[in-house]
């Protein structure tokens, strides 16, 4: 009588596994799913469509669709704030060295947590579009409802290391949650849940999430702000550049990238 004995799982096979795990973990988390997913969901209708806005034109779409996207904005950039944060506070914990035991390196480990960063990020995204689709949000041309879902995952990435530079200052879960919390005030300055204007638009323009809302809307707005007070007799459109805008984003990634670093060197030092 022969045995016949199972081939023990390959790295990748351990990476995957690992990936799906976390994901399907952190999606099932009420609080998570919450914040992440329904939350933004919300908020798109109240304002994309409880509002009825949807024959107000914005560009080359209309304003549900520009709520849609500041809406799936904000929940990718929770999302990745929140899992970031979370892998390095595990981490400090030594819960990747429990997981070395089963075969995943450290390598795999970040992998891992990264994949299922960005897996949780689309959620959000894919969530509030498919609501957008079916409530009136209106782009024109299919390869805009792409590239703006593109770029709002793409300009969320940066903010893994915010979430990761709170994680290795306060080493806490509760300060992750905190940094997320953060972000309802970030994105009040980024014009993402009320136009602005006047002082609070100059403002609004130095903070973290300005010029990654412009970017994700960039095929929509082209860089053009919707204002607070209408667009009535003598009004005169305000341009945000494009330059500006990723510039913007390239000095909040390398901020918060220097925290990272200025905050793992302590920690090593100790």
């Amino acid at each position: 009588m022969t045995t016949t004995l199972s081939q023990p799982a390959s790295k990748t096979q351990i990476l995957f596994r690992y990936t799906a795990w976390e994901f399907w973990r952190n999606i099932r988390m009420i609080e998570s799913a919450f914040f992440v997913v329904v939350l933004p969901a919300a908020m798109y209708l109240m304002f994309g469509v409880g509002m009825n806005q949807g024959q107000g034109q914005a560009s080359n779409g209309n304003v549900p669709a520009y709520v849609m996207t500041s809406m799936a904005v904000y929940g990718a950039v929770v999302a990745t704030t929140a899992m970031a944060g979370t892998a390095a506070v595990e981490r400090d914990y030594g819960w990747g060295r429990q997981l070395s035991m089963t075969g995943l390196s450290n390598a795999g480990y970040f992998t891992g947590k990264t994949l299922m960063s960005v897996g949780v990020a689309v959620m959000p995204i894919l969530v509030v579009f498919a609501l957008g689709l079916v409530t009136g949000a209106e782009l024109d041309g299919t390869w805009r409802w792409f590239a703006t879902g593109a770029l709002t995952l793409l300009v969320a990435l940066p903010f893994a290391l915010y979430g990761m530079a709170i994680a290795l200052i306060f080493r806490s879960e509760t300060a992750v949650s905190a940094a997320s919390g953060l972000l309802v005030v970030f994105a009040f300055f980024g014009n993402l849940f009320v136009p602005l204007s006047g002082t609070l638009l100059a403002i609004a323009k130095f903070t973290p999430l300005y010029g990654v809302a412009t970017l994700a809307r960039w095929p929509q707005m082209e860089g053009f702000i919707i204002p607070l007070d209408g667009t009535g007799p003598g009004y005169r459109p305000e341009y945000d550049s494009l330059g500006l805008s990723i510039l913007s984003l390239v000095v909040w990634t390398a901020i918060f990238g220097a925290i990272c670093m200025v905050a793992s060197r302590r920690r090593t030092q100790r």
